[in-house]
């Protein structure tokens, strides 16, 4: 049988603190360091027991994560990503005078960080980042002047910076990001003159940037990004002749780009994207000859593209999009040959595209829509290898379709709408086989469509709509099975529409309207079961509405205007809840409409120029019938609610009498009383209760097989032979559960979940005495076991990690998307995340899981583990879908890497240094592992493609995990170089 341990792998063991255990005598310097560090142990909440372990010898030197000097005094502690759970007040930090080191990074510390951190004067690295502390930063650190580097980023400190912090004038690294930080930042920060790496981002700091910020001569990267900054950014940030990167994106600067950034010669890159910067773009820009980003977009940059951009032979990536930049695109934009990323959209540029173009093989992604340029499209473009995404709707360009497109192997997203291309659709475009999205809409284009689209299997947008195609829908379009959006819309097409679209199974809108289609409608549409909205208005349609139309459930607007259509409506209609707006006018149909919502209160428009409806739409005469049948209708009333109330009284009668019996029997055996919820389906409540007792030997130790600070995990194996995990929370002295909340909601959740990917919850009892809940048994234990075996770790292969992934996602997605209400997690992380001995993935524990309410804020105090814990979720305490997208990033990118990815996030997400960006991905891949080859490496750089664009700042910028799932679930597609060439920046930019 399959099993879940739902528990924190968290060990409460405590190890006895006996001088004849521990150390020499406590009077010695080694004694008392020994002394300190076992009471803080003692005091944690949860503790690693293989690390914990270690600590019984004789001298502290010799525990694993201790280092000493010559003297026998600790100089060094480092207990980082072993999941250590409770506070700082313990530890006794005036106990280690010769402490130099504390690493306790990405553990799950919370509380405030106390004063006493001072008493460490020869400190110099000091790293409790992603964990879980919260409060002000103690003045006292000041008082650490040796301090050379200080991580305190991604927890939830607030309050304002300490102005004291300045007086660390030994301070090279200062890491105070993805917190809570408010108010400005303080003035003493700027004479630290020996900082080399200043990580202020994701706070909510205010104020301005002082020029006294050109006195940090040493500084390498400034990150002052996602803040609520605002000022002129100051020109002294030119005297930073060091700084390679310069990240400002994400606040509220404004005034002009200062010219003095010219003299930044050694940046590679500067971002100041969605501020409110103004005036043009300075020619000094083109002086950065090393830069290979600048992003500009969405601010109010004007004037044009300086023509000294062509001195940028580095640049990989560049951003202007969304400001109001007018005038020619640089001619030789693309000199330097590396050109990436190229998003000029949302402008106001004329001409044509650069000629520097054409031999660009670099380009993967390139926006120009929503401009004023024109040209030939067969002229101005080449041929790119690589290109990926191509832009260029809302322009004025014209010619025609060239077939070299079907040579861009590796694209995927092509859009020239809203332009003036006439012409044919080239049969070649059916040969570039990665194509999910082609959007050639308003434009002049003629003649069939190519049945050769039919190739195109990972289409799932294709919109042709206003043109003046001709001919008959292809029948091949049915083969695109993956298709979802399908706009054929204000063409010439005749003939009948294809019943072969009953293939497309997954098509959420289909739009056939004002054309000349003019055969009766094939009542194969009513197999699109996920179909939403259906447009076929304006044709010269025939004929009844088929029955099978009553079966798309999922339909919400239906438009059908402007026919021939004839006859009364199906029956079948009467179950279509989700329809919402209807449009029936001008055909002739008649007869009673579906009694629903959707057509009960339709407007008269809506219905006009039919032939004699009837029904309960206020615009509409009632039904002859529906007025005969209100007299026997009073009469069947009156005789069914004779028949209910007799009915009703006889269940009384019996209820009582059950209970009556069901209380002796109770009293018998000595169960819980009626207020002790107990409850196992499918079986005998009382007899698996004593079933699971006896199995557990009244829960003895022995079968614990795993223990948090609330709960415990029993395996226990039924008389049936079946084995279950007992979930059995601890008792408090007071009788009651530990953490009731919780217990509560995991039963609430998962009472509402059916799914292959979740893990099974058999039944429950809450009882003073015996609390627990009994789920299914994974033998596989929980993935971030498996991840730190090494031995499993190297049996866990690429296929097996990838199908995880998708299993995830699938499970989150069903939650999210499937059930009614939603259902979020709220704490998806390695741990919860259990197996079975065919590495099936399980999700499981949901004591912090959410059921939203449509009619509710769904706001909530603080949950999850950090690390994996979506940034927003730390301020806004709202919850919603995002916070699950977030945390499966994280876990995705853990499946690849074999462990948690959170320094690579700092330096990646943190935007982007120019040493974590150009790593390439083989480097951080799980290299326990033979690396991927062919279609499982190009599988890999998908998901981990995926994953960045889940771990977007902005919740509205991630992906649902409905989208997940599906692009999970379609064949991937290859980026466009091999696994040895890519590197994280072209996945991370992309994402």
């Amino acid at each position: 049988m399959l099993v879940v341990v739902t528990l924190v792998s968290v060990s409460s063991f405590k190890v006895a603190t006996s001088a004849s255990l521990t150390a020499p005598s406590s009077r010695s310097p080694e004694g008392q360091e020994a002394e300190a560090l076992l009471k803080w142990r003692d005091s944690l909440d949860n503790q690693n027991q293989s690390l914990m372990s270690s600590w019984l010898g004789k001298s502290p030197c010799n525990w694993t994560g201790i280092a000493c000097n010559e003297f026998r005094s600790i100089t060094n502690i480092s207990l980082s990503s072993i999941g250590l759970r409770g506070t700082l007040y313990a530890f006794g930090f005036s106990s280690f005078p010769s402490l130099q080191s504390l690493n306790l990074y990405q553990n799950s510390f919370y509380g405030s960080i106390p004063s006493s951190l001072g008493n460490l004067s020869k400190l110099i690295y000091l790293d409790l980042s992603f964990n879980q502390l919260f409060g002000r930063i103690p003045s006292e650190i000041g008082l650490m002047t040796s301090l050379h580097k200080l991580y305190l980023n991604d927890n939830a400190i607030n309050g304002s910076i300490p102005e004291e912090i300045g007086s660390l004038s030994s301070l090279k690294v200062l890491g105070l990001s993805g917190n809570n930080l408010t108010g400005p930042i303080p003035a003493s920060i700027w004479n630290m003159g020996n900082l080399s790496l200043l990580y202020l981002f994701k706070n909510e700091l205010t104020g301005t940037v002082p020029q006294e910020v050109g006195n940090l001569k040493s500084l390498n990267q400034l990150h002052l990004q996602f803040n609520n900054l605002t000022g002129p950014i100051p020109a002294s940030i030119g005297n930073l002749v060091n700084l390679t990167i310069l990240a400002l994106l994400e606040n509220n600067f404004y005034g002009s780009i200062p010219p003095t950034l010219g003299n930044l010669t050694k940046l590679t890159l500067l971002d100041v994207q969605q501020n409110q910067l103004s005036g043009p773009i300075p020619p000094e820009i083109g002086k950065l000859k090393l830069l290979f980003k600048l992003g500009l977009f969405v601010n109010n940059l004007n004037g044009s593209i300086p023509g000294e951009f062509k001195n940028l032979t580095n640049l990989q990536n560049l951003g202007v999009s969304s400001n109001m930049l007018s005038g020619y695109l640089p001619q030789d934009i693309c000199t330097g040959g590396l050109l990436v990323n190229f998003t000029a959209n949302d402008n106001y540029f004329i001409g044509s595209v650069p000629k520097s173009f054409r031999n660009c093989s670099s380009l993967y992604r390139v926006r120009l829509d929503r401009n004023q340029l024109s040209g030939n499209i067969s002229e101005d473009l080449g041929v790119y290898p690589h290109l990926n995404y191509i832009d260029l709707s809302y322009n004025n360009f014209y010619g025609e379709l060239s077939p070299k497109w079907g040579l861009c192997q590796s694209l995927q997203s092509l859009k020239i709408s809203n332009n003036r291309i006439s012409g044919r659709i080239p049969t070649q475009l059916g040969e570039s086989l990665q194509l999910r999205v082609l959007d050639l809409s308003s434009n002049y284009l003629v003649g069939a469509i190519p049945k050769e689209l039919g190739r195109l299997a990972s289409l799932f947008n294709l919109n042709l709509g206003g043109n003046k195609l001709s001919d008959s829908v292809p029948l091949e379009i049915g083969r695109l099975s993956n298709l979802e959006q399908l706009n054929l819309a204000a063409n010439n097409l005749s003939g009948y529409i294809p019943k072969q679209l009953y293939g497309c199974l997954k098509l959420l809108n289909l739009n056939l309207s004002t054309n000349g289609l003019n055969e009766n409608l094939p009542s194969e549409i009513g197999s699109l079961e996920s179909l939403q909205v259906l447009d076929l208005s304006h044709n010269l349609l025939r004929g009844e509405i088929p029955p099978q139309f009553g079966e798309l459930e999922n339909l919400e607007a239906l438009n059908v205007s402007h026919n021939e259509l004839s006859g009364s409506f199906p029956s079948t209609f009467d179950n279509m809840l989700h329809l919402t707006a209807i449009d029936i006018s001008y055909n002739q149909l008649e007869g009673p409409l579906p009694n629903i919502k959707a057509f009960n209160e339709a407007p008269i428009e809506a219905l006009e120029s039919n032939k004699g409806l009837c029904g309960n739409a206020t615009s509409l005469k009632a039904c002859q019938s529906t007025i005969r049948n209100r007299k026997k209708n009073k009469n069947i009333i009156l005789i069914a609610a004779l028949i209910l109330g007799t009915l009703f009284l006889g269940f009384i009668v019996v209820g009582f009498l059950y209970i009556c019996r069901h209380q002796t029997v109770r009293e018998e055996h000595e169960m819980p009383r009626r207020a002790d919820l107990f409850d196992i389906w499918s079986y005998d409540g009382k007899l698996v209760y004593e079933d699971i007792i006896d199995a557990t030997e009244e829960f003895d130790s022995k079968h614990c097989v795993g223990a948090g600070g609330h709960a415990s995990v029993y395996k226990a194996m039924l008389q049936t032979g079946q084995i279950v995990a007992v979930k059995k929370l601890h008792t408090l002295q007071d009788g009651g559960i530990a953490n009731i909340k919780a217990f509560e909601s995991e039963i609430r959740a998962l009472s509402e979940i059916r799914h292959r990917n979740i893990v099974k919850l058999y039944g429950f009892c809450a009882h003073p005495r015996h609390s627990f809940l009994v789920y299914q048994f994974l033998e596989g234990g929980s993935l971030e076991g498996v991840l730190r075996n090494d031995r499993e770790a190297t049996m866990f292969e690429w296929t097996a990690r990838i199908n995880l992934v998708k299993s995830v996602a699938d499970a989150l997605s069903y939650m999210h998307h499937d059930c009614l209400p939603p259902i979020v997690h709220r704490d998806i992380s390695s741990k919860n995340i259990l197996l079975d001995l065919e590495l099936v993935a399980y999700i499981s524990d949901f004591g912090t899981a959410r059921i939203l309410k449509p009619d509710s804020s769904n706001w909530t105090s603080f949950a999850g583990t950090f690390g994996y814990t979506a940034p927003e979720f730390a301020y806004t305490m709202e919850v919603n879908e995002k916070c699950d997208v977030y945390s499966f990033g994280v876990l995705a990118l853990e499946v690849i890497m074999g462990k948690h990815p959170g320094d690579l996030l700092i330096s990646v997400l943190s935007s982007t240094t120019s040493t974590a960006l150009d790593t390439p991905l083989r480097d951080v891949l799980d290299q326990r592992l033979s690396p991927p080859k062919d279609q499982v490496a190009e599988k890999v750089m998908f998901v981990v493609k995926l994953a960045f664009s889940c771990l977007q700042t902005k919740p509205q910028c991630r992906p649902t995990l409905q989208q997940v799932s599906q692009e999970l679930s379609i064949p991937k597609v290859p980026l466009p170089l091999t696994l040895d060439k890519v590197a994280l920046e072209q996945l991370v930019s992309h994402a």
